[in-house]
């Protein structure tokens, strides 16, 4: 992947296609697009045309930022791409969208979702762990939302899964805010170094 001082500042925002959640969780989506467009980050994003991913693309549009949507065939083929975006981009496949998000971002941010949620931000970690992704990873924590799967972060550490450095890998934020702030700063993390034997 490229080096994210090779590129332009961009965040992907990982988060829920769905309209039937919370609406705390999609105010908190469109004001995190706001501040990442007023920042002057690019957003990119699945894409797509509701819940929380639709939230940040209106926040982003509405401050004057630049939206990039990333979405398979068969996505476009439904017509689930979000109308206003600046930029589609379309893949073959699921893999090749995340590749596509990741290698144009220079940062991530998870917000509150599902399985295809979780799925990001676990594989945009251990992308980071292995050197694969040299952005930092937040997890926008709005309301708790994902304080059971911090808890479940913890004991793969306690239990020898992982080692207590590895919590470097991610950091956690409480307000879209902090969460920019956190994903604009420069890395820290140093390079993965475990041996496998």
């Amino acid at each position: 992947m490229t080096e994210s001082t090779e590129k332009e500042t961009a965040i992907v925002v990982y988060g829920a296609s769905s309209e039937r959640i919370n609406p705390r969780y999609k105010e908190a989506a469109y004001h995190l697009g706001e501040l990442i467009g007023r920042s002057g980050a690019t957003l990119i994003s699945g894409g797509g045309k509701a819940g929380i991913m639709k939230a940040s693309i209106d926040g982003a549009t509405c401050a004057g930022g630049q939206t990039i949507g990333v979405l398979p065939r068969f996505m476009v083929d439904r017509e689930w791409q979000h109308p206003s975006l600046s930029r589609m981009i379309v893949t073959e496949s699921m893999h090749e969208r995340k590749q596509t998000m990741a290698n144009l971002s220079s940062a991530a941010i998870a917000c509150p979702g599902g399985c295809g949620t979780l799925e990001e931000l676990m594989e945009i970690i251990t992308w980071r762990q292995l050197n694969l992704y040299s952005g930092n990873v937040v997890i926008l924590n709005t309301d708790g939302y994902f304080d059971p799967l911090l808890e479940m972060l913890q004991r793969t550490i306690d239990e020898g899964f992982m080692r207590e450095d590895h919590k470097e890998l991610w950091q956690v934020a409480r307000t879209p805010e902090e969460a920019v702030e956190k994903a604009l700063q420069p890395t820290t993390h140093a390079p993965f170094t475990q041996k496998i034997h």
